[in-house]
């Protein structure tokens, strides 16, 4: 891979990434997604006719963009070759070990467990509420 290029000096016209889950079980996706991944609550609103929205606290966000080469790349490394879905959330934690079996152990389906990748990250591949599909990842340098 090459190195990463450095982000141009002009103004940058997003302040936030923000992704909008649509949860049907509302209630158990907002336990798992803050109280077992440990996301506090930003902001949260109610409205009419009973709607709820919580924002979630993520830490930094980025948008990463892939080829089908490089996806293909990471599924054969990190899940045994079986395919990302179109978007998949990869989230940075500080054991990868420990969060997976955490986050499977409060209903989060896995796909492949943890394991060491060749750019050394400790990575795990779930299917969380509201059929979400995480990458967990731990930085090992």
């Amino acid at each position: 891979m090459t190195e990463p290029t450095q982000p141009t000096q002009q103004a940058r016209g997003v302040r936030q990434l923000r992704l909008v889950v649509e949860a049907e079980d509302f209630e158990a996706a907002l336990a798992f997604y803050r109280d077992v991944l440990g996301m506090p609550t930003q902001e949260a609103y109610s409205g009419d006719d009973g709607a709820e929205v919580v924002i979630l606290d993520a830490g930094r966000a980025t948008l990463e963009l892939s080829n089908p080469a490089q996806v293909r790349f990471i599924d054969r490394v990190e899940a045994e070759g079986r395919p990302s879905d179109h978007l998949r959330v990869a989230l940075e934690v500080d054991d990868a070990v420990t969060v997976t079996a955490r986050l499977v152990e409060a209903g989060a389906e896995l796909i492949a467990e943890p394991r060491e990748t060749p750019w050394r990250s400790m990575n795990s591949r779930l299917r969380g509420p509201a059929a979400v599909q995480l990458t967990l990842f731990e930085e090992l340098d």
